[in-house]
């Protein structure tokens, strides 16, 4: 049985035949260094979003972005700071288009004549930290707030952040520390406010 191969214009079949190799090369490496890398992609959303189903759509998402833009990546040793990166965004950016949804929606729901519910004076500090917490990380430049999530929420090393960013370690770990000074400065402003009321 002779085997049927589709030429496209301006090819032999000769071509086709090795493109086709070539394809099917990529896609072998794509999934053994998926098989190492792809729980990452949920781990570092699950770090993000604090929600199982929501991690998992976008971790669905990164690995579908990595395997079509895979033959792209030209250093195929950084596929995991790269996937880091891909999941990462795709978090952030779910994160961010909740809150506008949920914002949205409490809106909506909530007519302006209704009394809120009474709360404990603490539970509305401690929810009113957390908002300002998730607003003090998104304010993070890229740059620290992946290192600081990689290293504080996902306990890497920083050798490991260093290898999978492909960084110098020192870099890493001025990152971590200028994250975590912004971050203090930023909700120490928050806790004096909080103190004074």
């Amino acid at each position: 049985m002779q085997e049927l191969v589709l030429v496209q214009p301006g090819r032999t079949v000769g071509e086709e035949l090795e493109h086709g190799a070539a394809q099917a090369e990529t896609r072998r490496e794509f999934e053994e260094r998926l098989a190492e890398c792809g729980p990452l992609a949920y781990r570092v959303a699950r770090g993000i979003l604090r929600n199982t189903a929501d991690a998992e759509d976008v971790a669905q998402e990164a690995l579908l972005r990595a395997y079509r833009r895979f033959d792209r990546l030209r250093d195929r040793n950084r596929f995991r700071a790269w996937l880091v990166r891909i999941a990462f965004r795709l978090a952030l950016d779910r994160l961010r288009s909740g809150k506008r949804r949920e914002l949205r929606d409490t809106l909506w729901s909530q007519p302006e004549h209704q009394p809120r519910a009474a709360t404990a004076e603490d539970l509305a500090a401690s929810n009113e930290f957390r908002a300002h917490l998730e607003n003090a990380l998104a304010e993070l430049p890229k740059k620290l707030r992946l290192v600081l999530l990689l290293a504080a929420m996902e306990g890497h090393t920083i050798e490991g952040i260093a290898s999978m960013l492909g960084i110098p370690a020192g870099t890493v770990k001025s990152r971590i520390f200028f994250a975590r000074k912004q971050l203090a400065e930023k909700l120490r402003c928050h806790a004096n406010i909080i103190k004074t009321r």
